[in-house]
């Protein structure tokens, strides 16, 4: 379990909720209001004060590469550092079969990463996300660029993750989609988070 308990920083806080294993909540609220530095916060990659334990272990307790691996933030737009696609993969061909369950092909892995569209960055980065195991996922709208499609095969590849034990907390502007993915429901406004009393989230 995933305990946040009076997280602060610069426009964001205090936070308080809980994620359970395997359990999968949805966050939504206007642009602006905090969304992506709570999940931020929450991985250690901004500063931040108040206590956030996984498995009864501080954050601060666990060296931050570790932390980030098991608490694992997949931003809007990824980071790419490298020219091909595969060089951002410690092994391609493991990485395959996520490749193409996201309706991929293997040859993208020889792709110039600037040649990729918005959506194929998008997927390519959650395989990598995913191949390093984490505990819970910081989702921040995941599916934003995707087709139906497309966004169809990236929720079934989380809901089986979900189903594995992993928890997830996942940024969308979909209410129709928080319906599918989520059983609780938070909303963000003025940098704090509310249970929803809907089934949606009060999407934005």
């Amino acid at each position: 379990m995933l305990m946040v308990e009076g997280l602060r920083r610069p426009g964001l806080g205090p936070v308080d909720f809980s994620l359970s294993a395997g359990e999968c909540v949805s966050l939504s609220g206007p642009s602006g209001v905090g969304k992506t530095l709570l999940l931020r916060a929450i991985a250690d990659l901004d500063p931040s004060t108040g206590r956030v334990v996984l498995d009864g272990v501080g954050r601060e307790a666990v060296p931050a590469p570790r932390w980030r691996r098991m608490v694992r933030y997949f931003a809007a737009e990824p980071g790419w550092w490298a020219e091909r696609v595969s060089d951002h993969f410690a092994d391609w061909d493991a990485a395959v079969p996520l490749v193409r369950s996201l309706l991929l092909p293997p040859e993208i892995g020889k792709a110039p990463v600037a040649r990729l569209s918005t959506g194929e960055r998008q997927r390519l980065a959650l395989v990598r996300g995913l191949m390093a195991r984490p505990l819970v996922l910081l989702l921040d709208e995941p599916t934003a660029a995707l087709d139906p499609a497309a966004r169809t095969a990236a929720e079934d590849m989380l809901a089986a993750r979900q189903a594995e034990g992993v928890g997830m907390l996942w940024v969308t502007h979909d209410a129709a989609q928080a319906r599918r993915v989520a059983t609780r429901h938070l909303v963000m406004e003025d940098g704090r988070v509310r249970e929803a009393n809907d089934g949606g989230g009060d999407a934005a």
